[in-house]
């Protein structure tokens, strides 16, 4: 199964709640924090929410 490395590039200041939240449930807090989740359609539709402040890569 693939999975997905996801990094927090932008801050989270001043962001809706909503995409704190949803940031937060990926396990990312700070700038440079970064997660590896399997790639499955809940996770692909939390980045696709918050899209704008992430960098995503795909891994075997």
């Amino acid at each position: 199964m693939a999975k997905l490395n996801i990094r927090l590039v932008k801050s989270l200041n001043g962001r809706l709640d909503k995409h704190i939240a949803t940031a937060n449930s990926l396990g990312l807090r700070r700038i440079g924090d970064s997660t590896t989740q399997p790639d499955n359609p809940q996770t692909r539709g939390k980045i696709a929410q918050i899209s704008y402040l992430l960098s995503v890569e795909e891994t075997k």
